[in-house]
């Protein structure tokens, strides 16, 4: 059984790895109309120019559960060795001659699930942004195509032709992948592995009592956070 959940991890790291660092999978061209206001806002600049890395931000994410998950399981494995918590958590035998500590499968267990968790978010939003290909509000600033090979100086004409951007291809393919957003995915599903979590650890001594307030606070955390981008977006926009 180990053997297989292992080949499903390594597998979906594996199309991750294809999704973020190569070209082999390119996102659906959609056409748009000439000198379009609303996809001429001005171009933010590349991604390693934000206030935040996405590097950075990623790294966060995924190595945050991994700190807070095996501090909690040690911080519980201590102070609560001596009453019995760990004995249902019997010891793991493999091939009869391998014995694995409670607190070590439970830890590998909870980070395993995260981990898988995390690659399948980032693989259904990287099939939804190449699926989609949804143009970003600063696409033309990006694209500059060539308005007089179009013929549309002064007409308003949907163009449809794959070959019309005469920027950078780095950055076009960057602003036709803007929808669903990566970093709000990775963001709510890290805060409701986390959250689960916590309501598992919690659940053992303070029962069903903590449960709501916990939920209250992720709740809010997630809303603010998501005023927070809407807030920005329309900054942005306007």
């Amino acid at each position: 059984m180990l053997y297989f959940q292992v080949v499903i991890l390594s597998s979906a790291a594996m199309l991750v790895y294809y999704c973020e660092f190569t070209d082999t999978f390119s996102p659906a061209e959609q056409g748009f109309i000439c000198r379009d206001p609303r996809l001429s806002r001005p171009d933010p600049g590349p991604e390693s120019s934000s206030g935040i890395h996405p590097m950075t931000l990623y790294s966060v994410l995924g190595g945050l559960p991994v700190v807070l998950i095996s501090g909690v399981e040690l911080v519980m494995f201590l102070f609560h060795s001596s009453n019995g918590f760990h004995d249902q958590e019997k010891v793991v035998v493999l091939a009869d001659c391998l014995y694995v500590n409670p607190m070590i499968r439970r830890t590998s267990r909870f980070l395993g699930v995260f981990a898988f968790g995390f690659f399948t978010t980032d693989i259904f939003v990287n099939m939804g942004q190449l699926v989609s290909g949804s143009l970003a509000p600063y696409f033309l600033s990006v694209c500059r195509p060539n308005y007089t090979a179009l013929g549309c100086e002064d007409v308003a004409l949907f163009i449809s032709r794959p070959d019309v951007c005469t920027g950078d291809p780095q950055d076009v393919m960057r602003a036709r992948k803007t929808f669903p957003c990566k970093e709000a995915a990775l963001s709510l599903f890290t805060a409701l592995y986390l959250s689960i979590y916590a309501l598992s650890c919690v659940g053992i001594n303070g029962g069903a009592a903590a449960d709501p307030p916990l939920l209250y606070h992720v709740g809010q955390s997630g809303c603010t956070d998501g005023c927070e981008q809407s807030r920005r977006v329309q900054e942005h926009l306007e």
